[in-house]
């Protein structure tokens, strides 16, 4: 079974947080797609947030080494599985659309915090917000 990840926020290319986790070897690039949901800069990071009728747009990889990278990444999301509680993100599978209309299954980290005053990004794309803040 493949097992798949997807990035929205500064796990994806053009950041450096993938290559200093570590799990950079680990993953091949599918391509782009959305997940649906509305996204949210907290200033160092977006938040992704679950939501009917938003679409965040990010990465989709593949992984052939699941447990590792699962762990590095739950590691740098502050995912403590068992006890979201304890998590700053959740980790969830959901439903990725790729831009044909192919779908997949996928990991992805959403917020588990309060959102406050953070500001939403209408666009749900954090790539290109993040070049014109």
């Amino acid at each position: 079974m493949k097992t798949y990840v997807f990035f929205y926020g500064t796990l994806m290319a053009g950041f450096d947080r993938r290559r200093r986790a570590g799990i950079d070897d680990r993953l091949a690039y599918i391509g782009r797609g959305w997940v649906k949901g509305n996204l949210y800069d907290l200033g160092l990071y977006p938040a992704a947030v679950p939501a009917e009728g938003g679409r965040i747009w990010g990465e989709l990889y593949e992984t052939d080494a699941p447990e590792p990278v699962l762990a590095a990444l739950d590691a740098l999301e502050g995912y403590h599985h068992g006890d979201l509680d304890r998590s700053l993100y959740q980790r969830q599978i959901v439903e990725v659309t790729l831009p044909e209309g192919a779908t997949v299954d996928s990991w992805v980290y959403f917020y588990n915090a309060p959102i406050g005053q953070a500001s939403r990004i209408p666009s749900g794309d954090y790539f290109e917000h993040f070049k014109h803040r």
